[in-house]
C-alpha cells in the first residue's frame, strides 16, 4: 500500500511525480514471494526433512531486508542532512543491528533518528523469534540425530546398530569388540534406536575417541525414510539386537517376536544386498530370519552351556574367552601368579587360514589331521582344531587321523594371536633332508628345555608301536629293559591306521555291553536305545543322536514328586539313583530347556554316567513340552522354587552334584536395572551356606553383579581382586571381570558375555559355526565334540602339556585345548580341618576361661605345625587330640551344677554354636517334617578330617567360619607346552566324531545291530585320563 497507491496517483496527477516512493519497502514482498517458491519446490520434489533449511533460509532474508530497509531509509533522510552514501548508511545498519555501535556514523536529522528508533524495535520483536524457531528445530534434529552424509556413505564404510532400546553396556561391549580389529579402524557406526539417546550414552559419544566414530540416530527401523537417514544401503552390515532389559519382560518377548523380525524384514527388504546379523531370544522365532547371514539365538547357546558346565567345568568360561577379543596383557601386573598365566592365556583366540598360504600348517600337506596339530603345537604353540574342505561348507572340528590335510583346506587354530600377526622366525636348515621349523622370537617364545624335551619324546625307539588295549586311558606305559629308562610316548603317525589308534570306537567297544547289569538297573539300562528324538519342541531344532528310551515314558511318571499308578515313588531318594543328580532351576518350560537336555543325553555321553535330570519349575509345563523330553531317560520335574527349602529338599538336592539357576525372566526388571539380580543372589547365596558341598551355575543378567556371589564382607583377597578389576577397566580391558572368582571357575554366567559372538561373526564368520559344534547344538558327521578327563596321580608321569598333547594325539586321536585348574589358596588344608573340628567340641560353662586358653595354645601349636609342613597324614591325629581334649574338658567338672547355671550353660551353648551346626539342624528337620531319610545330607561338622581334603582339593568345600578363599580354580586355554600338570587337573579335549570311523564294509543289518549297542566311548574311563 505505501508503494503501489503514490505509484497509482502519479499517473493520473502529473504535479505529485516528485514526490518520493519508498520503492525498496518491495523487499520484503521479494521475501514472502521467495519462501513460497521454496514451498513449491520442496513439494514439487517430495524433499523431505527441510524444515531446518526453510527457517534458516527465513532468517537469512529477514536478516536482509531489515539491514536493506534500514540502509534505503536513513540514506534518504540523511540527504537533508549530511548527505550519506548508501555505502555509509549500509555500514551504520551493520553496525547498529550488530550492537557493536562505533559512533563515527550517526544520523543527524529527527526524521532519520525516529526511522533507526523503528527500525531497532522490529529487529528486538522478529529477531529472536526467528532465533527460537531456530534453535528449536536444532534441538530437535540433535535428538534425532540428522542424516548420516551420503557422501560420507560413498566414500566411507559404516555399519548399522539396530536396536530398540540402547544403554551404556551394551553401547561399550559393541564399541569395544568392534573396534578391536585392527582392520575396522576406519569404519563407523551408525546407531539407529526409537528412543531418545540416554545421558549416560550421550556423555561417552562425547569422549573424542568416540565422537568422530559413532552417529546416533534416533528413528526407526521399520520406516524407510530412517533407513535412508542412516544409508542402509551402502552400510557394509546392519546388527540387529533384541531388548534383553525391558522393564516389563512380557514386553521384551514381544519385541523379540514382533519387532526383532519386523526388523530384520525391514532391513531386508529395503537393502537386499546388506549382510545382516540377527540376535534372537528364543529358539522358536529361528525360522523367521533363516535368511539373516548370521543369528544367534541366546537361549540356545545359554541352556547348552550351562548343561556342558555340568560334565565339564567352567565351559561358559571356556567358551566367554574364546569369543572375546583380548591381547593376553589382562593381570600380567599382578603379584598372583595364577593371575598372570591365567591373563596371557586369556588372550588366545580362533583364527583361520588356508593351508597353501600358512608357515605354521603348510608342512603338512598330505599328512593326518593329528599329525598335523601335535606338530604345529609343539613347534609353534599353536593348537589346531578344525579344518574345512574346500568343496565342503562344513566345519569339522577334530576330524580324526583318517582326514588328510590337503592344500585347499581351512585351517582352524586357537593362539594368542593369528599367523599373519606373529614374531617367528622361519628356518630351513637342510640336515638329512629333514626341514626344522621356527621357533618364538619374542619374549614369550618357549624355552629351549622344554623344546628339547618335547622334541625327544617323539625320537624314543619303541619296540611295539601298536596301541595299548585300552588306550583311552592313559595308563603308565610298560617300560623297556630294566626299568632306567622313564616311560616313552608313542610317536604321532603321519598316516596313522585309525582303526588302530581308536580301539575305542563307541560303535565297536563291546564293554558296557558284556558288563552284567544288577538285577535292579537290567531293566531300566536295557530300555536305552540311541536314536533321534522323535518330537522337537520347535522349528529348526539340529537333529542330535541320544540315548532314548524304547517307548515315551507316561507323563504321570515325568512328576518326580508325586507316584502314580505305574510307580510310586515320591522323592529322589526312593529312585535310588545310581549318580548324582543335575537339577535345573527355571521359571517355565521354555523351549530352550530342551537344549539343556539334548548335550546331556548325546549318544557320545557314556550309558553308566547319565545324570538323571530334574527340573524345578516354578510353573508347571504344558503337555506339548512334556511331549518332547518323555522319550530322554531319567529327566523328571517338579513344580517348586529355590527359595523354599521344602522344594529343594524334595527335588534330591542332597543327592545332586551341581544345581543350574536359571535367570529368571520375571525377576529381569526392577526399577533400578541392576538390581534384578538382587533375588537370584540371596537365593543363592543361602544355598551356599545349606549346601556347602554342591556346585551352583548360576546365571545373572549383569555381569557385573557376580561380585556378589559368595560375597564375603571381610575377604581381603575379594577386595583385592576388585581393585585389579578397576585398574583393567581403566587400561581399556574388555573382560575386566575375568579375575572374579566365580567367574574364572565357571560358577557364574550372563548371556550378554556372549554379545561379542554376533560381534565377532563380522570378521570371523565362523565363530558362531565352532561356537555351535563345541556346545553340541549342532552336529556335523565327522566333527568331533568337548567333553573333560581329569589327571590322576597315574598320570602324573606325563609331567607336560606337550606330552599329555602328544599321548593323546598318539593313543586316542584326541586333541586338548585347555585345562581347568584348582589350587589351594590363602589358608593351608589343616586350618580348614581344625576350624571345622572346632565346632565339634562341647564347651563346659566353668571352665570357660581355661578352654579359651587351651583353644589358643592349640591354635598356635597347629600354626607350628602348618609353617613345618605338616602333610594330610597328621590329621587324623589331630581330630583325635580334638575328642580327647573334648572329653577331659567335659570330665573336669567335679560337682553338679545348680539349675541356674544349667540354663545359663545352655543359653552359652547356644549362643556358641557355629552357624554350620544351626543350618545343618535346620536342613535336617525339615528333611523329617517331609518324611525324607537324614542320611545322605552330608553336614559339614560331621565330616572326617579326610573328607574336608578331598572336598578343599576338588574346590567344592568352602569355610564359613574364617571368611577366607581356600581355593580358586580357573581356565587356562592352550598353555604352552611346558606347562607342568598337575593333580586333579581337568582337560578340555575335543575327541573325534565315533560314527566316523565305522567300517565302511559293515551289512546294513549288522549296521543296525551296532545302532542299537550302547557303542559310547566313555566307559569308567570318561573322568580319568
Amino acid at each position: 500500500m505505501i508503494n503501489t497507491v503514490p505509484f497509482i496517483i502519479t499517473i493520473f496527477w502529473p504535479p505529485l511525480r516528485n514526490i518520493f516512493v519508498p520503492v525498496f519497502l518491495n523487499c520484503w514482498l521479494a521475501k514472502c514471494a521467495l519462501e513460497n517458491m521454496i514451498n513449491d519446490l520442496h513439494r514439487a520434489i517430495q524433499r523431505t526433512h527441510s524444515a531446518m533449511f526453510n527457517q534458516v533460509l527465513i532468517l537469512i532474508c529477514t536478516l536482509l531486508c531489515l539491514v536493506f530497509t534500514g540502509a534505503c531509509g536513513i540514506q534518504h533522510l540523511e540527504r537533508a542532512g549530511k548527505n550519506l552514501s548508501l555505502f555509509d548508511a549500509l555500514y551504520f545498519c551493520i553496525v547498529t543491528f550488530s550492537t557493536v555501535g562505533y559512533g563515527d556514523v550517526t544520523p543527524q536529522i529527527w526524521p532519520s533518528q525516529l526511522l533507526v528508533v523503528i527500525m531497532i524495535c522490529v529487529a528486538l520483536v522478529v529477531l529472536p523469534l526467528q532465533f527460537e524457531e531456530l534453535a528449536y528445530l536444532w534441538m530437535e534434529r540433535q535428538k534425532s540425530g540428522g542424516n548420516y552424509s551420503r557422501h560420507r556413505a560413498q566414500t566411507e564404510k559404516h555399519v548399522v546398530l539396530c536396536v530398540s532400546s540402547i544403554k551404556i553396556d551394551l553401547l561399550m561391549d559393541f564399541l569395544n569388540e568392534f573396534y578391536a580389529h585392527p582392520r575396522l579402524q576406519d569404519y563407523y557406526v551408525v546407531i539407529l534406536c526409537p528412543t531418545e539417546m540416554d545421558i549416560q550414552v550421550r556423555r561417552v559419544l562425547q569422549i573424542p575417541l568416540w565422537s568422530q566414530r559413532v552417529i546416533y540416530l534416533q528413528g526407526s527401523a521399520l520406516k524407510d525414510q530412517d533407513l535412508m537417514r542412516a544409508k542402509m544401503d551402502d552400510a557394509e552390515a546392519c546388527f540387529i539386537l533384541s531388548s534383553r532389559n525391558e522393564v516389563d519382560r512380557t514386553a521384551a518377548v514381544y519385541h523379540q517376536k514382533s519387532m526383532t523380525i519386523l526388523r530384520a524384514w525391514a532391513v531386508k527388504d529395503f537393502a537386499p544386498n546388506c549382510p545382516l546379523y540377527v540376535q534372537i531370544l528364543k529358539p522358536e522365532n529361528k525360522f523367521h530370519v533363516k535368511f539373516a547371514d548370521q543369528v544367534v539365538c541366546e537361549e540356545e547357546f545359554k541352556y547348552a552351556m550351562l548343561a556342558l558346565n555340568c560334565v565339564c567345568p567352567a565351559t561358559s568360561t571356556l567358551v566367554t574367552l574364546l569369543v572375546h577379543t583380548s591381547r593376553g596383557q589382562e593381570g600380567q601386573m599382578s603379584p598372583e601368579q595364577w593371575q598372570k598365566i591365567y591373563g596371557r592365556c586369556s588372550g588366545n583366540e580362533v583364527y583361520h587360514i588356508r593351508l597353501c598360504d600358512s608357515k605354521f600348517f603348510g608342512e603338512y600337506d598330505g599328512k593326518s589331521f593329528t599329525y598335523a596339530s601335535f606338530h604345529a603345537h609343539k613347534k609353534y604353540g599353536v593348537c589346531l582344531i578344525g579344518v574345512k574342505r574346500e568343496d565342503n561348507k562344513s566345519i569339522l572340528l577334530n576330524p580324526g587321523p583318517r582326514h588328510i590335510m590337503a592344500s585347499t583346506d581351512t585351517c582352524y587354530y586357537i593362539n594368542i594371536t593369528k599367523e599373519e600377526n606373529s614374531a617367528f622366525i622361519f628356518k630351513q636348515e637342510e640336515s638329512k633332508g629333514v626341514p626344522v621349523g621356527g621357533l618364538y622370537d619374542a619374549p614369550s617364545r618357549l624355552p629351549v628345555h622344554s623344546i628339547i624335551a618335547s622334541m625327544g619324546t617323539v625320537a624314543m625307539d619303541l619296540q611295539n608301536p601298536e596301541p595299548a588295549e585300552n588306550s583311552c586311558k592313559l595308563a603308565l606305559p610298560t617300560e623297556n629293559g630294566g626299568g632306567s629308562r622313564r616311560p616313552s610316548i608313542a610317536p604321532v603317525l603321519e598316516l596313522a591306521d585309525s582303526s588302530a589308534i581308536l580301539p575305542c570306537d563307541l560303535l565297536t567297544d563291546p564293554l558296557e555291553d558284556e558288563t552284567p547289569h544288577s538285577e535292579e538297573e537290567g531293566f531300566l539300562v536295557q530300555e536305552y536305545v540311541k536314536g533321534y528324538p522323535p518330537n522337537s519342541p520347535y522349528i529348526g531344532s539340529s537333529p542330535t543322536l541320544c540315548h532314548l528310551l524304547q517307548q515315551k515314558a507316561p507323563f504321570c511318571c515325568l512328576r518326580l514328586d508325586k507316584g502314580c499308578k505305574h510307580n510310586s515313588f515320591e522323592d529322589a531318594k526312593a529312585y535310588g539313583f545310581k549318580n548324582k543328580l543335575i537339577i535345573v532351576s527355571a521359571e517355565t518350560a521354555g523351549n530352550g530347556l530342551y537344549n539343556f537336555i539334548v548335550p546331556l543325553r548325546a549318544y557320545y555321553r557314556p550309558r553308566k554316567e547319565l545324570n538323571p535330570i530334574v527340573l524345578l519349575l516354578d510353573n508347571p509345563p504344558d503337555n506339548h513340552f512334556l511331549e518332547a523330553i518323555c522319550w530322554f531317560p531319567m529327566v523328571y520335574y517338579m513344580a517348586g522354587t529355590i527359595d523354599n527349602l521344602d522344594n529343594l529338599l524334595q527335588c534330591g538336592i542332597i543327592y545332586a552334584d551341581n544345581l543350574v539357576v536359571v535367570d529368571k525372566e520375571s525377576t529381569m526388571s526392577a526399577e533400578e536395572d541392576y538390581m534384578a539380580d538382587a533375588k537370584t543372589i540371596v537365593n543363592v547365596q543361602t544355598m551356599f551356606r545349606l549346601f556347602p558341598s554342591l556346585s551352583i551355575i548360576t546365571e545373572l543378567t549383569h555381569p557385573s553383579n557376580m561380585r556378589f556371589m559368595q560375597f564375603r564382607a571381610k575377604d581381603c583377597y575379594s577386595l583385592a581382586l576388585s581393585k585389579l578389576e578397576k585398574i583393567e577397566r581403566d587400561k581399556g580391558s574388555n573382560l575386566a571381570f575375568m579375575f572374579r572368582l566365580p567367574f574364572a571357575a565357571g560358577r557364574v554366567f550372563s548371556i550378554s558375555m556372549l554379545d561379542t559372538l554376533l560381534y565377532q561373526s563380522f570378521v570371523k564368520d565362523y565363530m558362531i559355526a565352532i561356537a555351535r559344534l563345541l556346545l553340541g547344538l549342532d552336529t556335523t558327521p565327522g566333527s568331533g565334540y568337548l567333553c573333560a578327563i581329569k589327571v590322576t596321580e597315574e598320570d602324573l608321569w606325563i609331567r607336560t602339556y606337550g606330552r599329555l598333547f602328544q599321548k593323546l594325539c598318539s593313543s586316542s586321536a584326541e586333541i586338548p585345548i585347555g585345562i581347568y585348574r584348582t589350587e589351594s589358596h590363602m589358608f593351608s588344608s589343616s586350618e580348614m580341618v581344625f576350624f571345622i573340628l572346632q565346632s565339634q567340641v562341647s564347651i563346659n560353662v566353668d571352665d570357660c576361661d581355661d578352654t579359651r586358653d587351651r583353644r589358643e595354645s592349640w591354635k598356635e601349636k597347629t600354626a607350628h605345625r602348618n609353617s613345618t609342613g605338616s602333610d594330610q597324614s597328621e590329621h587324623p591325629l589331630l581330630r583325635k587330640k580334638s575328642m580327647q581334649w573334648a572329653r577331659r574338658l567335659s570330665r573336669k567338672s567335679a560337682k553338679p551344677p545348680s539349675r541356674t547355671e544349667r540354663i545359663t550353660q545352655q543359653r552359652l551353648n547356644l549362643y556358641r554354636r557355629s552357624e554350620r551346626q544351626e543350618l545343618s539342624e535346620l536342613v535336617k528337620n525339615r528333611m523329617k517334617h517331609l518324611g525324607l531319610p537324614t542320611a545322605g545330607y552330608e553336614d559339614v561338622a560331621n565330616l572326617t578330617a579326610s573328607d574336608v581334603m578331598n572336598r578343599v582339593n576338588l574346590g567344592y568345600l568352602q569355610d564359613e567360619m574364617n571368611d577366607h578363599q581356600n581355593t580358586l580354580s580357573y581356565v587356562l586355554i592352550n598353555p604352552p607346552p611346558d606347562t607342568i600338570l598337575e593333580l586333579n587337573d581337568i582337560v578340555y579335549i575335543i575327541r573325534s566324531d565315533p560314527l566316523a570311523h565305522m567300517p565302511e564294509d559293515l551289512p546294513s543289518g549288522q549296521t543296525g545291530a551296532r545302532m542299537r549297542q550302547d557303542y559310547s566311548s566313555e566307559t569308567r574311563d570318561e573322568t580319568h585320563l
